[in-house]
């Protein structure tokens, strides 16, 4: 049994809105409605699930914002000019560059028109062939620990494991890594952004949840039995979703 990572779910005040920016942000990706109140994004010609992209789901929700996400997206770029290209249409677009403490550091820290921080990277060689999102980055207090759980609970090959960040990535060594990095901020109230992933067709919901809680997730009790999902929170209680088996 194993599961993978198949989308972030971000939550939104006006969820058309910023779905519109993230789908021109990632450079034209199809954005659809789900379901009322849910803008799905994805690759045009994408066939969900499937390993070389992670895809967006963006949820209206009246929760303000008020702290720095602990989940983010890191957007790849090929060279310098393509990076300073990419900075500047994101500003057409509504984004603007941010301070979260960064220093001086190669790539362009930024918030998209709802506040969601995000970085514009510097060109690097492991991003490649990672499309246009190079990392989805959660901030940790352990990234050892987290590379442990992480690496265990679904089937990404961990790649680099160190005290202040360890990289996941998946079995087929393709898309977006998955980053762990070590932070001082302490975790505060229920994240803005979370992962979602999904177990492979023929497992069980309820047997891949009690294998989750096995490796130290918990369950997390929304009062709600119209869900087919199972909200969970791992080691370092960020919330995710583990969706039914596809």
């Amino acid at each position: 049994m194993a599961t993978r990572l198949v989308q972030i779910n971000m939550k939104a005040r006006d969820e058309a809105a910023l779905g519109g920016f993230w789908a021109a942000a990632l450079g034209d990706w199809e954005a659809s409605i789900e379901e009322p109140g849910v803008i799905n994004l994805e690759p045009r010609g994408f066939t969900y699930p499937d390993p070389s992209a992670v895809c967006v789901d963006i949820v209206v929700s009246t929760e303000p914002k008020t702290v720095k996400n602990r989940v983010h997206v890191d957007l790849a770029t090929g060279s310098a000019q393509q990076q300073r290209e990419l900075v500047a249409r994101l500003t057409g677009l509504g984004a603007r560059p941010v301070d979260v403490g960064q220093g001086d550091v190669p790539w362009t820290v930024m918030a998209d028109p709802e506040g969601n921080e995000f970085c514009v990277l510097e060109p690097r060689s492991a991003h490649r062939d990672t499309g246009p999102i190079a990392s989805v980055v959660v901030d940790c207090a352990d990234p050892r620990a987290m590379a442990r759980f992480w690496g265990t609970a679904t089937d990404w090959t961990v790649h680099e494991v160190t005290d202040d960040g360890a990289m996941l990535r998946s079995a087929a060594g393709v898309g977006p890594c998955l980053w762990f990095v070590r932070s001082p901020d302490a975790k505060s109230g229920w994240n803005r952004v979370h992962l979602d992933v999904r177990p492979y067709p023929g497992d069980e919901l309820a047997a891949e949840v009690a294998r989750l809680r096995s490796l130290g997730a918990t369950v997390v009790d929304l009062g709600r039995s119209d869900i087919p999902w199972q909200v969970m929170a791992d080691p370092e209680s960020n919330e995710f979703c583990v969706l039914t088996p596809r």
